[in-house]
C-alpha cells in the first residue's frame, strides 16, 4: 500500500475541494496517484466543490448558539437565498454554531478543523460535502465568541427562519451574580437594541483609532478657518455627539429613549439584586461587506433558452 502523506491529502483537497477523508480514501484507492485520485473523486461526484469555489457567496444564514455562560455567532454564506431555506443547509449552520460554542472557538481556520459531529471529518469537510450535495458554493465566513465567569449571554436573531438562525444575529455578555432570569431578559433586550442600532463598539475606548481620526478630520474640514482653540472645542464636542451615535453604552436605549444603554444596565442592578457589567457584544448581519454580483436574470433565461448557457 502506498504511503499516503498529509501533504498529498492537502494537495488533492486543494485541487478538488473534496473533503479530507474523501481525499485520503481516493489516494488509497489509486495507490497515491494524484491525477488518478482526481478522476476517482470526479466519478464519485465528490469534486464538485472545486468548480464552485470562485462563485460569490453573499447569501446564507447567521447562526447563534448559547451554552451556559458562553455564546457564539457565526456566518455561513451561500450563493442564493433559496439555500437558506434548505433544511440540510440550516442543519449545517446550526451544527457549526454548536461546535463553536462547545469549543469556545472564535477563529475561522481553527473552527474549520474541529470535528463535525455525526460525520466523518472536520467542519471543513462537512461544508465541502454540502457544496457537492446542494450544488452551491458555501463559505464559513466568520465567528465570534463571548463568555463571562458569572452571568448570562443574551441573544437575539432578526428575521429568524428557525431557532437560532436568521439574517442578523447578536450576542451580548452580561456579568453579574444576580437573578439569571432577570438578566436573561435584559440581555435579550440589549441584543435587540444592538440589532437595531448597530453600534461600532462597546464604548469610546473600543473604537478603531483610524475611525476616530477620520471623524476628527471631517469635523476639522467642516469648520476650517476657525481659530485653533475654537476648533479644538468643536472637535471635542463633535466627538461626544459621535460617541452617542456609535458606542453601545452611550446610545439612547431603544426600549426607553429617556436613558442610555449604560444607564439601563446600571439601573438593572436593583432588579437583579447585584451589580451588572456589560462586557461585550457581537453583531453579524448577513452579507455585510461582501461585494455582490448583480445578475441579469432575464438575460440568463434568454441565454438558457437559446442554448448558450
Amino acid at each position: 500500500m502506498a504511503n499516503i502523506t498529509a501533504a498529498m491529502v492537502k494537495d488533492l483537497r486543494e485541487k478538488t475541494g473534496a473533503g479530507m477523508m474523501d481525499c485520503k480514501t481516493a489516494l488509497n484507492e489509486t495507490g497515491g496517484d494524484i491525477e488518478a485520485a482526481i478522476d476517482w473523486l470526479r466519478k464519485k461526484g465528490l469534486s464538485k466543490a472545486a468548480k464552485k469555489s470562485d462563485r460569490v457567496a453573499a447569501e446564507g444564514l447567521v447562526g447563534v448558539a448559547v451554552s451556559g455562560v458562553n455564546g457564539v455567532v457565526v456566518e455561513v454564506n451561500s450563493e442564493t437565498d433559496f439555500v437558506a431555506r434548505n433544511e440540510e443547509f440550516q442543519a449545517l449552520v446550526k451544527t457549526i454554531a454548536l461546535v463553536a460554542v462547545e469549543k469556545g472557538e472564535s477563529d475561522v481556520a481553527a473552527l474549520k478543523n474541529q470535528h463535525y459531529p455525526g460525520g466523518a471529518g472536520a467542519v471543513a469537510d462537512a461544508i465541502s460535502n454540502a457544496i457537492a450535495t446542494i450544488g452551491e458554493n458555501m463559505t464559513l465566513r466568520r465567528v465570534a465568541a463571548l463568555g463571562v465567569s458569572d452571568g448570562v449571554i443574551g441573544q437575539y436573531v432578526h428575521n429568524a427562519i428557525s431557532d437560532g438562525l436568521g439574517k442578523i444575529g447578536v450576542i451580548v455578555a452580561l456579568e453579574s451574580t444576580g437573578d439569571k432570569v432577570q438578566l436573561a431578559d435584559l440581555g435579550r433586550k440589549i441584543a435587540m437594541h444592538v440589532a437595531a442600532a448597530s453600534p461600532l463598539a462597546l464604548d469610546a475606548s473600543g473604537l478603531d483609532p483610524a475611525t476616530l481620526e477620520r471623524e476628527k478630520n471631517v469635523l476639522r474640514e467642516k469648520n476650517a478657518g476657525k481659530p485653533a482653540h475654537v476648533l479644538d472645542k468643536i472637535v471635542e464636542s463633535g466627538l461626544k455627539t459621535y460617541f452617542k451615535e456609535v458606542t453601545l453604552v452611550e446610545q439612547a436605549y431603544i426600549h426607553d429613549n429617556g436613558k442610555t444603554v449604560g444607564q439601563a444596565v446600571a439601573e438593572a442592578a436593583k432588579a437583579v439584586g447585584a451589580p451588572v457589567a456589560l462586557k461585550g457584544f457581537a453583531r453579524y448581519a448577513l452579507g455585510e461587506g461582501i461585494e455582490k454580483q448583480e445578475a441579469d436574470f432575464a438575460a440568463e433565461v434568454a441565454a438558457a433558452a437559446s442554448g448558450q448557457a
